[in-house]
């Protein structure tokens, strides 16, 4: 079953962007396929796609994409969203992805999200999307604990950050498994899929200290310097119906604040929805595309 979901790369390797730094990427589906770059969740390395078996009957090329500080890609300390759209427009220049639709994926949603503010991107799936935390419309329905965390954050960024910077790969993935409900657990558990989901966490924590997570981190719950009203391409809004991790009102709020935006509740799962839907939302996408 785990080789439904997940699968290793086809292609991996690194970019050379122009001040220097490696963006670093992994690949899947046919090279001359409908371009798709994937932002994926917190801590992952470029090696945890999804959808393997369904990306070469789609003519989908999926490209994954490590963060700065993540896996192999070189650290930019102080980076905000626009620096990383500013990356994946140099990667999709050098890598001849042209203006790729994009998939963000838990705390890679909203870096997927400031491509598309920045019109680096033509059309954008949000899946299991880590929500604005600290918005004052969201703020106040988060569980007791997770809001102090967030206080803490806006009070003390760079406290907060160092803070993050001691997470280890191990601390993440107990996190994400005592907060998961039985419909993920029966994805997070099976065999394939953990020792995948265990190396990508692995290789996204590889440089020692946790810098880039934990610069990903602060910006995911701190204000996100990113103009949503500014979104000019097709959005889907994805949450399985199960989740209680990622956002208070399963992205509503989230997705009344997209212009346009279309928000899917799918039901019998929670987070992993990526992965048991992955068919649904690249089809969702090509389709926004013209491409379906």
């Amino acid at each position: 079953m785990g080789e439904r979901w997940v699968a290793e790369p086809e292609r991996v390797g690194t970019e050379a962007l122009p001040d220097g730094r490696l963006l670093g990427w992994a690949e899947w589906g046919p090279l001359d396929g409908v371009p798709v770059v994937f932002s994926p969740g917190a801590g992952t390395g470029r090696r945890l796609g999804f959808g393997p078996d369904v990306v070469g009957p789609l003519g989908v090329r999926l490209v994954a994409v490590d963060r700065p500080g993540l896996g192999a890609s070189t650290p930019a300390p102080g980076r905000g969203f626009g620096d990383f759209a500013h990356d994946i427009a140099r990667l999709a220049e050098r890598r001849g992805l042209g203006r790729p639709a994009m998939v963000g994926n838990s705390q890679g949603a909203p870096f997927a999200l400031a491509c598309a503010a920045a019109g680096v991107v033509s059309a954008l799936a949000l899946v299991s999307a880590a929500d604005e935390a600290a918005h004052p419309a969201v703020r106040p329905g988060l569980p007791e604990e997770f809001g102090r965390l967030v206080d803490a954050v806006l009070a003390d960024p760079e406290g907060a950050e160092a803070g993050f910077a001691g997470f280890t790969a191990e601390a993440m993935r107990d996190m994400v498994m005592a907060g998961s409900p039985e419909s993920d657990l029966a994805v997070y558990a099976e065999p394939g899929f953990a020792a995948a989901y265990r190396a990508a966490l692995q290789e996204g924590f590889s440089q020692g200290a946790a810098a880039g997570y934990a610069r990903d981190t602060v910006l995911a719950m701190a204000r996100w310097e990113i103009a949503l009203d500014a979104v000019a391409v097709p959005v889907d809004v994805w949450y399985g119906e199960d989740d209680r991790s990622h956002s208070p009102d399963l992205g509503a709020t989230l997705a009344d604040r997209i212009p346009g935006a279309v928000r899917h509740l799918v039901p019998g799962v929670g987070g992993a929805v990526l992965w048991t839907h992955a068919e649904a939302v690249l089809r969702r996408l090509l389709d926004r595309l013209g491409e379906g």
